[in-house]
């Protein structure tokens, strides 16, 4: 097989999801009839966290295991790559060792250079500029409950962050539009997302505004991790980000919501929202556990043919 890495959502084309969304529709009804699906059996994956998690650790390890491989969970705290050693000759070693590496780190250039100096395939679990699988699994959760994405409207409520530029590659690969609402200052650069022109997103000043007629509203915490000095100011800065219900009201009357998590209730979601009829995040926090098993297969063993 030829050698693919996923680490930004435009490595792949829209073919090569549908195909993906297929597969996870398949491995999550064999999951929940609880029909053991082996393929990786003398599989291993290597799990890097330069940034601490909950829900990508547990959806990588928890996958691995019900695909029947192996997961070793790997803190540059508690690696050589804390006491300098290159990426480089980090990614030589490790990727002689086990079949796949999935990394959660911070610069984009780290895992660029990991997955240039890498033998096996190489996952983007969360960068700064970037979180495909997050995306991936929002789009699968959306095309479950709502059917195809293409023509709809997302509106991202808040910081321009990783979440936020993910959003924009999928729309040009989807043919949906993102309306995007952020504070002064905290603004999307088209140019360091790699988007290919302007038709497929368009800013608003006012969040309401962004929200109305959307499909699907979506935000992230006002401070994401590596911000932490920057919290009380984001605090007063996004204070009219707040995705409650009389923004909701706004978006299509049978709109969803989502976020990514963890999630602060009262700030950048009110508790009314993400735990009313209208949310579906603990849907999409699931689902990155079904697609992301598709992704290590696909990665791993290729397309397989799909049983209906």
């Amino acid at each position: 097989m030829q050698l693919r890495h996923f680490l930004q959502f435009n490595d792949f084309s829209r073919e090569e999801y549908e195909y993906l969304f297929e597969r996870t529709r398949w491995i999550k009804r064999e999951f929940k009839q609880y029909r053991r699906y082996w393929p990786l059996t003398d599989r291993t994956l290597a799990m890097i966290f330069d940034k601490n998690s909950t829900r990508t650790r547990l959806s990588f390890e928890a996958g691995m295991s019900q695909l029947g491989g192996t997961a070793i969970y790997l803190s540059t705290r508690d690696t050589q790559l804390g006491r300098g050693e290159s990426v480089e000759d980090a990614a030589r070693v490790m990727s002689r060792m086990v079949d796949i590496i999935m990394i959660r780190t911070h610069e984009h250039d780290i895992i660029k250079r990991f997955s240039e100096n890498s033998s096996v395939p190489v996952i983007n679990g969360l960068t700064d500029e970037y979180h495909p699988c997050q995306i991936m699994g929002d789009i699968f959760t959306y095309t479950e409950i709502k059917g195809s994405i293409a023509g709809k409207t997302v509106a991202w409520i808040g910081d321009a962050n990783n979440m936020c530029s993910t959003w924009l590659q999928a729309a040009e690969l989807f043919d949906f539009k993102v309306h995007i609402s952020t504070p002064q200052g905290y603004d999307i650069n088209p140019e360091l997302i790699e988007l290919k022109g302007t038709e497929h997103f368009q800013e608003f000043v006012n969040p309401h505004d962004a929200a109305r007629d959307a499909d699907l509203v979506t935000t992230d915490v006002w401070t994401s991790m590596g911000f932490e000095d920057e919290a009380e100011k984001r605090k007063k800065d996004f204070s009219e980000f707040c995705v409650d219900s009389e923004m909701m009201s706004a978006a299509k009357s049978d709109a969803v919501f989502m976020h990514c998590l963890p999630a602060h209730r009262g700030e950048e979601v009110s508790a009314e929202v993400i735990d009313g009829p209208q949310s579906v995040v603990w849907n999409e926090a699931e689902n990155r556990l079904h697609a992301q098993k598709a992704l290590i297969e696909y990665l791993l063993l290729g397309k397989i043919a799909i049983e209906r």
